[in-house]
C-alpha cells in the first residue's frame, strides 16, 4: 500500500507530465490548490487528460462527468479517490 504523501508527490509529477505543463514544477502545485479555475489554468481538455492519467496509471475508469468533477478538484481529492478505488496502489 502506498503512503498518501508519496502518492501526492507522484500525482503532481504525473499531472505536469500528462498535461505538458512547461511553466510549472510538480513541487509548486499545492495539495489543496484547485486544478480548475485556479493558478494552474486547466481547462476541459486537461480534465480529459487527467481522466486518462487515472485510467492508465491507477486502473480507475471515470465515465460519469459528475463523478469526475468531484474527483478532479485538487491533488488531495484525487489522492483520496485513488487510495480508496485503485487496486494498483
Amino acid at each position: 500500500m502506498t503512503d498518501v504523501n508519496h502518492l501526492k508527490v507522484a500525482l503532481k509529477s504525473q499531472i505536469v507530465t500528462y498535461l505538458n505543463l512547461l511553466d510549472i514544477k510538480a513541487e509548486d502545485i499545492k495539495d489543496d490548490e484547485p486544478l480548475f479555475g485556479g493558478e494552474l489554468g486547466l481547462d476541459s481538455i486537461d480534465s480529459l487528460e487527467l481522466v486518462v492519467l487515472l485510467e492508465r496509471e491507477y486502473g480507475i475508469k471515470i465515465t460519469n462527468p459528475a463523478e469526475g468533477r468531484k474527483i478532479l478538484v485538487d491533488v488531495n481529492h484525487m489522492a483520496e479517490y485513488i487510495m480508496t478505488h485503485s487496486k494498483t496502489v
